[in-house]
């Protein structure tokens, strides 16, 4: 079964933003964005409740002022999704993408809704965009995962039809219809987690050296405070680095032997991410709930980030796998909802 995202918190209020010339105008906007918060957690409330043309209406009004709001749209597109309006629900998301490109929730939903009506295709295209958006998003991976099975069931079906006498389609068919069967039941195929693209170590060479790390063993003795300052510092500036669009401190931050998801080369990856820090007017990457736990040259970082950019503000959990180079802590993997 599709997972569709119900939650807003894609999409929250203004974060406290790391540069303090700007601290001082995100404080003066503070009242609007609890009003705006009190909003979608009253929408919120009354869909919890059942209470969906309620949620609708309540929705509707605030948007009669507020038009272009993406939090409050995407809500939208979720009630009319749970009450039984998939026509309308495609048209609310589909004009979310448009307004709105680089948020990937709503590429997701278009996906649930269009498997809903077995539109497989139409479905891949969306959970596509949404991953080309955030390679990170590890709802729309395990998606996609679910609509190839799904594919590859008509395929294979299809197969059967013109060529009855084919042995090795029979068993194939049957392996993907029991895998939906057991998901059906609530069992869920082990997904691997989803890797997210930040960003690259400059691109000297072609080919860079690997960090490795050598395996941490039983007897290791627990991390010092120390090396847990050591690699929150690195994790703050990244974040800092991230903020101040400097680059070659963003990229300098990850490992050689960082892998961008997705299949996509280092060149493309390190190019994209370029693509879409630069251009930004401001950028504000805040970090709270940090939990470091370090294994010999091993380490994790898992916390919430707020990101903020120009109309965009985003929240999530995420996780960063960081291995010890020399005297530096680099980026080996990045996820995010873990």
């Amino acid at each position: 079964m599709l997972q569709t995202v119900k939650s807003t918190s894609f999409l929250s209020a203004p974060l406290r933003l790391l540069a303090v010339t700007v601290a001082v105008s995100a404080a003066l906007c503070a009242p609007l964005a609890m009003a705006q918060t009190e909003d979608y957690a009253e929408v919120n409330r009354l869909m919890r409740a059942g209470q969906m043309s309620e949620a609708l209406t309540k929705a509707d009004q605030y948007l009669a002022g507020k038009p272009r709001d993406p939090q409050m749209r995407f809500l939208k597109g979720v009630i009319q999704t749970e009450t039984g309006k998939p026509t309308d629900a495609i048209t609310t998301f589909t004009k979310l993408t448009e307004d709105f490109p680089e948020l990937p929730e709503p590429y997701n939903n278009l996906a649930v809704l269009y498997a809903g009506q077995s539109q497989f295709d139409k479905a891949r295209a969306a959970l596509e965009m949404a991953i080309r958006t955030n390679p990170s998003y590890a709802t729309a991976h395990e998606n996609l995962g679910d609509v190839y099975a799904k594919l590859a069931s008509q395929a294979y079906s299809k197969a059967l039809q013109l060529d009855a006498s084919n042995a090795a389609v029979a068993p194939k068919l049957s392996l993907i219809r029991n895998l939906f069967a057991a998901d059906a039941k609530g069992v869920r195929p082990a997904t691997v987690a989803a890797v997210t693209p930040p960003v690259t170590a400059p691109a000297a060479s072609t080919k860079p050296a690997t960090v490795t790390a050598p395996p941490a063993t039983p007897a290791q003795p627990a991390a010092s405070s120390a090396a847990k300052d050591d690699v929150e510092g690195a994790v703050q500036a990244w974040a800092k680095a991230w903020a101040t669009k400097n680059m070659q401190g963003y990229l300098g931050a990850y490992a050689p032997n960082f892998t961008p998801p997705g299949g996509q080369s280092r060149k493309d990856w390190e190019a994209d991410r370029k693509a879409r820090i630069v251009p930004r007017t401001r950028i504000g990457v805040d970090l709270s709930d940090i939990n470091v736990t370090v294994n010999g040259d091993r380490a994790s970082a898992k916390f919430r980030q707020a990101y903020s950019s120009d109309n965009l503000n985003v929240t999530s959990r995420k996780t960063l796998d960081l291995v010890k180079s020399g005297n530096r802590w680099l980026i080996l993997r990045e996820s995010t909802g873990s």
